[in-house]
């Protein structure tokens, strides 16, 4: 048995409508990185200096160097670029969520004040604005846990809030552990917040965005102009909120730094979006607190039982009489590798249905000879599985005149006698008169056409069962 942890379905086909305060059709949702003075610098206790996220073509670190040019690009992000972002969404009322690395935090009391004088959030954005990758689980536990105590010391609150950004394979999991995130954003994977199982804990997760995002203005392809950037906003804006006008609304994340869109030619094209946006109504600007509280309150999460998490014994007891009498193909179902995608009706079914398709063909025939015949003797004697009794009620065949009993009667011996198995059909998807139609039709086919006709309606009629279940 194997598992597969990621979850490649979210929500699937019909996700849920967040139900924006007043009506919005989308929240479009600004993120500033605080990361000035938290980056990678042999002052700070590290190895080398920054290479990451500036306007320096290519750059590398320098091993046990101070890079001046690198920290002077940084220094600009704290010095100038954050008072220039700060006059603009003051100015035009839109709140943001700092995140906030908890270093640069401590070496920036100013800024920190006006941050907390706006309203705005400040999340975590860990402890040092390093790489995670390779970080010791302990150790990482411990920086998370330090981050916490020295955010709440700075600020004068712990965060609710979590994003790390260069994060490890076990970040989501031990920011979760601490219990205190309202959300945790280590995730690029969704345009809307969802529920994250981890141990017993039911985790909120926000998911961030590398796309909507100023740091493309340091990387290649990314963006040369002001007006790239405001080109691309402006197209994600459009189409989500034609989205939510048409009864899908989501969320847009943007992501922001001090030293990048702080710039004056980069930030003209932030300041045309706002200026856009600000012409259109049912739009919500918030902080991402506000979209962890509205989505706890709005979608509070309720765990279920989840096939890809259970056990053998159980997993055989719900989904062995899926297909009629045929236990052994949710036990070897229960073999493969599932995941989360396979929670579902469909994702389930596909599981069960491959287990059936490779069978050999004298197991597949006995799968069809374990249907039972339609409005014949075992459902006169009731009996018939529960699942088959309802779905022949459901067609009327419970309520047959004598006539209709005797054609029935008549058509089940022919059929069985040429091809071996009984007359199957999902009965769920036909009415008595296209039931009988059917049956008068296809038993002239020939037997391999019948054979395969037949397995594909005993998969339809597992489909059906297991979407009844489901719902």
């Amino acid at each position: 048995m194997t598992r597969y942890p990621r979850d490649m379905r979210g929500y699937g086909a019909y996700p849920p409508n967040p139900q924006w305060p007043g009506n919005a059709k989308v929240a479009v949702q600004f993120v500033l990185n605080y990361e000035e003075g938290g980056e990678n610098n042999i002052l700070h206790g590290d190895a080398g200096s920054e290479a990451f996220l500036s306007d320096i073509p290519g750059a590398a670190p320098w091993a046990g160097q101070r890079h001046w040019n690198m920290e002077s690009i940084y220094e600009y992000g704290a010095r100038a670029g954050f008072w220039r972002l700060h006059r603009l969404f003051t100015g035009a009322n839109v709140p943001l969520t700092i995140y906030g690395v908890a270093t640069a935090l401590a070496r920036s009391p100013e800024q920190v004040a006006a941050m907390k004088r706006a309203g705005w959030e400040i999340a975590s954005h860990g402890l040092k604005w390093v790489e995670h990758k390779d970080m010791p689980e302990d150790e990482e536990r411990a920086q998370i846990a330090e981050a916490i105590r020295l955010h709440t010391e700075v600020v004068g609150e712990r965060p609710l809030g979590w994003y790390t950004g260069r994060c490890s394979l076990n970040t989501v999991r031990l920011a979760a552990e601490d219990g205190g995130f309202a959300y945790i954003s280590d995730t690029y994977d969704d345009d809307l917040p969802y529920w994250l199982e981890i141990d017993d804990r039911d985790q909120l997760i926000i998911p961030y965005t590398l796309e909507a995002n100023d740091m493309r203005f340091s990387v290649s392809p990314g963006w040369v102009t002001g007006q790239d950037f405001f080109q691309y906003l402006k197209d994600s804006f459009d189409t989500l909120y034609a989205e939510g006008e048409a009864g899908h609304p989501a969320m847009m994340s943007i992501g922001l730094h001090c030293r990048l869109i702080g710039r004056p030619g980069k930030i003209a094209g932030l300041k045309k979006f706002l200026d856009y946006i600000a012409d259109f109504p049912n739009v919500w600007t918030p902080r991402r607190i506000d979209i962890a509280r509205h989505w706890a309150e709005t979608h509070p999460h309720s765990r279920r039982a989840r096939p890809s998490q259970m056990g053998k014994t159980t997993f055989t007891e719900c989904y062995g009489g899926i297909f009629e009498h045929s236990p052994w193909i949710a036990e070897g179902a229960h073999a493969l590798e599932l995941g989360p995608a396979h929670d579902s009706a469909i994702g389930l079914h596909n599981a069960l249905a491959r287990v059936f398709r490779s069978a050999p063909r004298d197991k597949r025939v006995q799968v069809l000879r374990a249907h039972p015949d339609l409005a014949g003797k075992l459902a006169q004697a009731k009996r018939l599985t529960t699942e088959s009794t309802q779905e022949q009620a459901g067609a009327g065949l419970d309520a047959l005149t004598d006539a209709e009993r005797t054609t029935f009667s008549d058509l089940n011996a022919r059929y069985v006698e040429k091809h071996g198995f009984p007359f199957i059909i999902a009965v769920r998807d036909n009415t008595k008169a296209s039931i009988l139609a059917a049956f008068q039709q296809r038993i002239d086919n020939d037997n391999e056409t019948e054979f395969n006709e037949a397995c594909k309606q005993v998969e339809r009629i597992a489909e059906l069962r297991l979407v009844g279940l489901f719902s």
